[in-house]
């Protein structure tokens, strides 16, 4: 398959989410304006030219927007494949390319967030362990770090302490979110109204610097969702299931 690698030049033309095709969306919006201040970081986004059907996108780890300790490192905020393109090798090659960028911009490996079983949202466990990845740390929120060194002498990747153990100060729901997920600039505020209307503690949080990301109390950021203190989840929610979370109703 041929790829295309997504530049400050012609991101505007090319199609970069998974399963929304108008760029006129506020999804697509949201997330390539995001892309676009993150390019000077040394962001990459590689696609299929086959529209949304495949594609990695990966980061120096000093500038993930994650909370996490990978000098030297790259990291993978995305890695995506689509049901009708697997079992054709296309994961495979997208990680090759990720793999051969990163060695020639002297990276020491990569790092990801994955998890022991497979979970929506998060790379897939089983191909990364499978393609050479180790677990480097685990996190209270059974969200794990994983990493593919590139030679014997790179140290291990690591959660930040408030990341390996997630929690917040304040009662009732409480939502730490970027716009690296696109999904989010039209669910969090659906969710926020929602909230609202039903009387429910709602605090949203929209992350808008890595380092405001680098310092939050959860190993997820693009969606990390707390209910009085405790992690909830890093699944991004969608109205229906918001409502029957808070066994409310639309008003």
């Amino acid at each position: 398959m041929d790829y295309i690698t997504v530049t400050k030049e012609n991101l505007e033309k090319e199609h970069i989410c998974c399963a929304i095709s108008n760029n006129r969306d506020v999804q697509v919006a949201s997330k390539k304006e995001w892309m676009k201040n993150c390019f000077e970081d040394g962001l990459v986004f590689l696609k299929s030219a086959e529209r949304g059907k495949c594609f990695i996108e990966y980061i120096p780890a000093e500038n993930a927007w994650v909370p996490i300790i990978a000098d030297g490192y790259m990291y993978i905020d995305c890695f995506w494949v689509s049901g009708a393109f697997k079992g054709h090798g296309y994961a495979n090659e997208l990680l090759d390319q990720c793999i051969a960028d990163s060695k020639a911009k002297g990276r020491a490996g990569l790092c990801v967030l994955s998890s022991s079983k497979k979970k929506p949202f998060l790379s897939d466990p089983g191909y990364l362990l499978h393609r050479g990845f180790q677990i480097a740390d685990q996190s209270d929120a059974g969200i794990n770090l994983l990493y593919l060194p590139f030679g014997e002498s790179a140290v291990a990747p690591r959660f930040k302490e408030e990341a390996k153990h997630p929690r917040v100060n304040e009662n009732g729901y409480v939502l730490y979110y970027t716009s690296q997920c696109p999904f989010n600039a039209k669910y969090v505020p659906i969710i926020e109204a929602l909230a609202k209307q039903n009387d429910v503690p709602f605090h949203a949080i929209h992350l808008s610097s890595k380092e405001q990301a680098q310092a939050v109390p959860s190993p997820c950021t693009s969606y990390a969702l707390f209910l009085n203190r405790q992690f909830l989840t890093h699944e991004m929610l969608s109205d229906k299931k918001f409502l029957k979370m808070i066994g409310g109703e639309a008003k």
